[in-house]
């Protein structure tokens, strides 16, 4: 005897819905409102939702006191200011323990900015064995300058070897430390040669 399907794996069209389904995204993290939960900024989401749809977050601040489920914990925050009895401060804590477990290296991860140094290029000259020289670049990372196509720029420009030996210095080999203040505002126009500091003789 066939037993009879449980309604969530049936096919075919739900009783009581209305189609086409109108789903309903987050401007924050422009998800689902259901996964918004599983965003590591879920305080800006509950913050949007606020703002722009007080009925659903209404409705997710009842269903989070209402069950008192795991996915309605995620919102424990919330929870206590609904009315809940546990501190805000210290159920805040206990979820950003909770939201740093969860999802493991799968989680969202917000861009690091960068420092808004000071934008220079250096540019020196240092001995290699008794006779040969090398033409040393620093600061080319700063202008947002990709290091190795610079590198490969520079040894296709000057038949010579180029390469990127740290995290914002190129080796040029050769002496072509004073061919630089042209070429390289010839080639990247937003370095002008002012921007240029020749550092001269160099030990490495």
């Amino acid at each position: 005897m066939v037993s009879e399907i449980p309604e969530k794996l049936q096919i075919g069209p739900k009783v009581g819905a209305s189609y086409p389904l109108s789903v309903q995204y987050c401007g924050n993290c422009s998800m689902p409102l259901e996964y918004c939960e599983y965003y590591p900024e879920y305080e800006k989401c509950k913050q949007w939702l606020e703002k722009n749809l007080p009925v659903e977050f209404e409705r997710l601040k009842t269903g989070a006191t209402a069950t008192g489920t795991t996915a309605g914990a995620t919102g424990s925050g919330e929870g206590g200011a609904a009315g809940g009895t546990e501190p805000e401060g210290a159920a805040a804590g206990e979820e950003d323990k909770k939201r740093q477990k969860r999802g493991g290296k799968g989680m969202m991860k917000t861009k690091k900015v960068k420092d808004d140094g000071p934008k220079k290029i250096c540019v020196s000259r240092s001995a290699r064995g008794k006779k040969k020289s090398v033409t040393v670049v620093t600061g080319m990372a700063t202008f947002d300058v990709d290091l190795k196509v610079a590198a490969k720029f520079f040894g296709t420009k000057f038949a010579c070897g180029s390469s990127v030996t740290g995290d914002d210095e190129i080796v040029i080999q050769g002496d072509v430390k004073d061919d630089l203040f042209d070429v390289i505002p010839e080639k990247w126009p937003e370095i002008d040669e002012d921007f240029i500091e020749d550092l001269g003789d160099q030990k490495r």
